[in-house]
């Protein structure tokens, strides 16, 4: 995949299959972007899973918080990124661990790193990055309408 550019579809086909969604780096801060991307995905029906090991147990937005990706106890359809691109490297190990594997992989705004996404790609997992669904959405779906 060509990281450069993302064809309409390509992120259209995502936006739409996927229904659950873990937000790796979720903050209970409003005013951190984690948060509020958490809560437009919840109000357009995706169901979102926060993941922050400073903060599991308690809740963001009314969902329980994870400490990590393997400690989610229900299959996940993408991981939505919120770390510094020299940790995703470390997030797809985390990911290409999980079974089932999640479809998609999804690096926030500056979250790039093209020798990851090859790995996650190679084991069959979308991946999109320095994109956010907030921005994505009402484009690519509205169109869609």
């Amino acid at each position: 995949m060509n990281h450069d550019h993302y064809p309409d579809s390509y992120i259209r086909h995502i936006l739409k299959a996927v229904h659950t969604i873990a937000v790796l780096g979720a903050s209970p801060n409003d005013a951190r972007p984690s948060h509020g991307v958490m809560g437009f995905l919840l109000g357009k029906g995706y169901r979102v899973i926060p993941v922050n090991p400073g903060h599991a147990g308690r809740t963001i937005l009314g969902q329980t918080v994870y400490g990590h990706l393997a400690d989610i106890p229900e299959p996940i359809d993408m991981v939505d990124v919120f770390r510094a691109a020299s940790q995703f490297q470390a997030v797809v190990d985390e990911v290409l661990a999980l079974r089932p594997l999640p479809s998609v992989i999804w690096g926030q705004f500056t979250v790039r790193d093209d020798a990851a996404a090859a790995r996650a790609e190679a084991a069959g997992i979308r991946v999109v990055m320095d994109r956010c669904p907030v921005t994505e959405y009402p484009v690519l779906m509205l169109k869609a309408s």
